[in-house]
């Protein structure tokens, strides 16, 4: 799992404290996914709104780790998450990667100044548009 460079805030290191103490009193373990995230509902039935749903990650807290069977099931569009081995899983299918800008992984197009600023030459097939003095206003 890649890391990012920027630092994780003590106010952030609070917050997942507070959110490990929320889960210790009043949470359920679904699951967890192959990124060691675990899933977690609300312990009980709650009558007049629909039950809490969050995640505790492994490691730095990072949105873009969630697998798309388990984001579906955060975000109640479905009431179980996928199986990792199911019918919805076919072969061809890339395995889930997570966002890699901020780590030495990223992305970078060619000819962008981290990579020199170079790029490979026009091939040829381009004819820039001039103006010609008749066929401007007068």
């Amino acid at each position: 799992m890649p890391e990012a460079k920027e630092p994780y805030s003590w106010i952030a290191r609070i917050s997942h404290l507070g959110t490990q103490l929320f889960t210790y009193f009043s949470g359920v373990k679904v699951g967890a996914d192959r990124f060691g995230n675990k899933y977690f509902k609300e312990r009980g039935n709650p009558k007049d709104r629909r039950e809490k749903r969050w995640v505790m990650y492994n490691g730095r807290p990072e949105a873009s780790l969630i697998p798309p069977e388990w984001h579906g099931w955060l975000h109640y569009t479905m009431d179980q998450p996928l199986p990792e081995e199911g019918e919805f899983h076919k072969p061809w299918i890339k395995p889930h990667q997570p966002n890699l800008t901020f780590t030495d992984q990223a992305y970078f197009p060619p000819g962008h100044t981290v990579r020199g600023s170079r790029r490979a030459k026009a091939t040829g097939d381009y004819e820039a548009w001039s103006p010609k003095q008749e066929t401007l206003c007068k």
